[in-house]
């Protein structure tokens, strides 16, 4: 079947708005043929459409689809991140119930799925292994964080951000050194993963109120030559000065006086874009 897709799909710059997306190209995507290129397509994925589809793919069975659809309808909140965090959570439980070779299999399938979606259900599956090690889910799921698609590494951090959460020391250690890896995309999940506030999650209160706990994280980035990595460190100490302003002051003039550059002074200005209105 992918020999069927014409390279204008392939090629596409993607619909303005999710109601957009062509009848042709949303089949497609909810198929798991194809890969989403923008947010309004992300956005109009039908979920559990793909869900289906990659379950009858891999001989998975039927009733563990219904068992799925009925957690479904009994969320509260039926949004895009409930619902990826549900289906990453069941398949989870699907997993461990299968035998060992079966699992690895079916884990790499989704892993590796020509669909980003999917592969960002992968990762909720990891951060769902509670009998792992923060360090074992960390590794696990560092690729899905480093992974080309921007829908793949959002999930990543949406999933992992409860579990860093619970261990929060050892997960600042292990993003100290993330933030110093080459990949831009590994150190923005450094930061992203930690945010004080966040988006579309909860906060994380500790790092609210002190958010110095920090600031290992921060510094190896505050020179960063890629402006996604910048970006997120300017919202993470945006998000700081709205519970500690007087810390987020002293840290953005001490960087302005130690490293006065354009990549430096960009991250200061959107760390205190909410303390200049």
């Amino acid at each position: 079947m992918d020999l069927k897709i014409s390279d204008e799909i392939r090629n596409r710059k993607g619909a303005r708005k999710p109601a957009e997306v062509p009848a042709e190209v949303l089949e497609l995507l909810n198929s798991g043929l194809l890969e989403t290129v923008n947010l309004s397509e992300w956005l109009a994925v039908d979920q559990l459409a793909l869900l289906q589809h990659f379950m009858q793919d891999h001989g998975m069975a039927s009733s563990a689809y219904e068992r799925i659809y009925t957690a479904y309808q009994q969320l509260k909140k039926q949004t895009v991140n409930t619902v990826n965090q549900l289906i990453g959570q069941e398949l989870q439980r699907l997993l461990a119930d299968e035998a060992p070779d079966r699992q690895a299999r079916l884990y790499e399938q989704m892993s590796h799925h020509v669909s980003d979606i999917v592969r960002g259900w992968a990762a909720y599956v990891v951060s769902f292994q509670s009998d792992w090690s923060l360090e074992k889910q960390l590794e696990a799921v560092r690729p899905f964080a480093a992974d080309a698609h921007f829908g793949v590494r959002e999930l990543a951090w949406f999933a992992m951000r409860p579990p860093m959460a619970l261990e929060l020391t050892k997960a600042i250690g292990i993003m100290e050194e993330w933030a110093k890896s080459d990949d831009e995309n590994i150190r923005r999940f450094a930061t992203e993963s930690l945010r004080p506030r966040g988006v579309w999650c909860a906060h994380i209160e500790e790092l609210k109120e002190q958010p110095h706990l920090a600031v290992g994280i921060l510094e190896p980035l505050k020179n960063d030559p890629s402006k996604y990595v910048r970006d997120s460190v300017g919202n993470w100490l945006n998000d700081a000065s709205k519970s500690a302003p007087d810390w987020v002051e002293d840290l953005c003039e001490r960087w302005g006086s130690e490293s006065d550059t354009k990549a430096t002074n960009y991250i200061i200005k959107r760390a205190l874009r909410t303390l200049r209105k």
